[in-house]
């Protein structure tokens, strides 16, 4: 396997209008891989307006199922691509509703899935009133081109699912955010620049952009390297395409030199499991 690769995450602009955004993602996914992206990453709830800046019982018409809509298109297109793709749906499983991140193939089949552990409840990300936390752990996927991970939004400001996925063998985490309020942003970019440097992982936030209803999302994608330094830096605030170039053998590479894996001491974290707020 290459260890030179192409990655990408698509900068999108959601409407009320879930088939134009589908279309919007097909095509900046097929120019994702004219330009030689391998693997590629949607934002947070990317065929929807964002829906959780307040609540609503009719929001959860938006709901889909893993053979809903918006998964069947991602496979489509994944597939007629021979890429891999991380899909952000509202997923509704047998009454429960998640915000979860679907992993396809290069054949368009359905590699598996990450539900967003750490939900939020706060003004304008109203989440718990449509999520459950996930139930499926912190899962690794292995990929023709590399082992993957996926952290959703406010998943990123919590360490312990990074050390997780690393210690698993992730190799590139993606983290699909729905961030607003431009004056975050430096704070999104130190949290995931010293989670990808304390673990030796490529970590590649993909964030909405555009205005909505109640919030103006404003982009600012970027990757962050295992040095923690950016590959690919933070990209302006308009919809297309980011790509990084990252080299896997570097995430050995890194490991061996800042070798923060190799001095844990997991047997004096019991505390962790111990201690209340």
């Amino acid at each position: 396997m290459d260890k030179k690769i192409r990655i990408a995450g698509v900068q999108l602009a959601s409407t009320p209008d879930r088939e134009k955004n589908l279309t919007r993602a097909g095509m900046l996914i097929d120019l994702a891989v004219q330009e030689g992206a391998n693997m590629i990453s949607l934002p947070q709830l990317f065929s929807s307006r964002w829906f959780a800046h307040s609540i609503n019982q009719k929001h959860f018409s938006l709901a889909e199922k893993e053979d809903g809509r918006t998964i069947s298109f991602v496979r489509e297109s994944a597939a007629r691509n021979k890429a891999v793709v991380v899909a952000p749906i509202f997923e509704e499983d047998s009454g429960d509703h998640f915000n979860t991140a679907f992993i396809i193939g290069t054949e368009g089949e359905i590699i598996g899935k990450y539900r967003k552990i750490h939900v939020p409840q706060l003004p304008l990300w109203e989440e718990r009133a449509y999520f459950k936390p996930g139930n499926l752990g912190f899962p690794v996927f292995k990929t023709p081109f590399g082992t993957v991970g996926v952290q959703i939004c406010w998943d990123i400001f919590f360490p312990e699912g990074f050390r997780i996925l690393a210690l698993k063998g992730a190799e590139v985490i993606f983290a699909p955010t729905a961030s607003a309020f431009y004056h975050s942003h430096k704070k999104w970019e130190r949290a995931i620049s010293a989670a990808a440097h304390a673990n030796g992982v490529y970590v590649f936030r993909v964030n909405r952009t555009g205005r909505e209803e109640k919030q103006e999302f404003y982009g600012r994608s970027f990757c962050a390297g295992p040095d923690g330094e950016f590959v690919a830096k933070p990209s302006g605030t308009s919809a297309g395409v980011i790509l990084a170039d990252i080299d896997l053998s570097e995430v050995a590479a890194m490991r061996n030199e800042w070798v923060f894996l190799k001095d844990r001491r997991p047997e004096e974290y019991k505390e962790l499991l111990e201690i209340k707020e």
